[in-house]
């Protein structure tokens, strides 16, 4: 499967004319990214890409939180459960991954934390960063290229 996923990947990537094959090329730019994360978003998400859409995609892939809220009860935000399994488990591995290898996710990540958030709150929270700048990239077709991108002090 993993060859079979590569080849494709592969071939997508050759075909530069047709604009949603573009696309995977600039979704591999990425950090933490690999070619099962792609293939996942690809399949499983491919109208919310192709449309550019952020919340759609976030919402699609349960990391927008859903709000409960009546006359007779107290406000309550909790987890999203209407989404894509799939998608969900690739955004979150996708999250995983760039705290190793991205030291601008991992910052973030530890802002998070010391502001007193959960582990996974922090998770979503990279995670959405994340989904704007693939948006963002995809908008303006163009590569992740680490030099564009502000500098950020890191926290003591």
């Amino acid at each position: 499967v993993e060859r079979r996923i590569e080849e494709q990947l592969t071939q997508f990537c050759a075909e530069e004319e047709r604009a949603e094959h573009r696309d995977v090329q600039l979704i591999l730019s990425i950090p933490g990214i690999g070619r099962v994360i792609t293939a996942t978003m690809l399949a499983e998400a491919s109208q919310p890409l192709a449309q550019r859409d952020y919340h759609a995609l976030r919402a699609y892939g349960g990391a927008a939180p859903v709000t409960h809220q009546s006359g007779k009860r107290k406000r309550q935000v909790i987890m999203r459960y209407a989404c894509n399994q799939r998608l969900r488990n690739a955004f979150y591995h996708w999250a995983r991954i760039s705290l190793q290898q991205d030291s601008r996710s991992r910052i973030h990540y530890h802002r998070l934390r010391s502001k007193g958030h959960s582990h996974g709150r922090a998770l979503r929270g990279v995670l959405d960063r994340l989904l704007r700048m693939l948006i963002s990239m995809l908008r303006h077709q163009t590569e992740f290229d680490p030099a564009r991108r502000t500098s950020i002090a890191v926290p003591i």
